[in-house]
């Protein structure tokens, strides 16, 4: 039987006059890699971030197991070290070794000692494949290499849960694929995961749900190959008629 692991009820999230999401409901079991697509501007970075209270939502209920990440009490410092976050545009320090980057949470906030952080921090670096890059700074690598210390920083934490904001959106294309790679990877290792992206094939090949939102809403939701080859909403086959067009290719 599936186990629950999160679950968003009606999420309502504005900046100031303009409504990012307006009600928005979903569930993530353990194991699962839901993908959350559809046009720029409509939510999806957002949802996000109200999931790990970067962004906490005005109204509605967001639960991680029985844990209501929500309520005012609960302690979000916590929640965080559940849910990990790989941020588009990486988020490393820039003073630091890769290797520092990927070491600091657990020293900072699991108060690991640092002898065993290092050595925790390494192996999840050579889990992405960056073992021999663990002594250079940010500005030594590449943008792909430098979302891969991202996510192994996020994986060095043990979380229930990843969030991918548009994790390639940055990359230059030759870049793209070293990342899909790597979350593909944690995907068939059971990795739970919510992901923004662009990356079609990553989402129709990876994800076991798709969730296609505008302008605040989740308009549908279903497997893969239902969604891509057969969706219900007339607006959702115009967003993926125009994305294989953009790509030459059929979804």
């Amino acid at each position: 039987m599936a186990e629950l692991l999160l679950k968003v009820e009606d999420i309502h999230k504005s900046f100031g006059k303009n409504t990012v999401l307006n009600g928005v409901s979903f569930t993530v079991n353990r194991g699962d890699v839901k993908v959350i697509i559809g046009p720029s501007g409509t939510g999806k970075s957002t949802l996000l971030r109200c999931v790990n209270m970067l962004a906490p939502p005005e109204a509605g209920k967001i639960f991680l197991e029985d844990l209501e990440v929500t309520h005012p009490k609960t302690n979000i410092h916590a929640v965080r070290q559940r849910i990990g976050m790989v941020f588009q545009h990486f988020a490393l320090f820039k003073h630091l070794r890769a290797v520092d980057n990927v070491a600091l949470g657990l020293t900072k906030v699991l108060k690991m000692n640092k002898k065993d952080a290092y050595e925790k921090a390494t192996a999840e670096l050579e889990k992405v494949g960056l073992a021999e890059h663990a002594q250079k700074y940010p500005a030594q690598l590449s943008g792909g290499q430098q979302q891969r210390v991202g996510i192994a920083r996020a994986l060095a934490m043990d979380p229930d849960l990843i969030l991918f904001d548009e994790p390639t959106s940055a990359l230059d294309p030759e870049l793209i694929g070293e990342v899909l790679q790597v979350m593909q990877k944690l995907a068939q290792e059971g990795m739970t995961m919510l992901c923004v992206t662009h990356e079609m094939g990553f989402a129709k090949s990876v994800a076991n749900e798709i969730i296609f939102m505008e302008a605040g809403k989740i308009l549908e939701q279903g497997a893969p190959k239902q969604l891509f080859n057969n969706p219900q909403n007339e607006r959702t086959r115009s967003f993926l008629g125009k994305i294989a067009e953009l790509y030459g290719e059929s979804l």
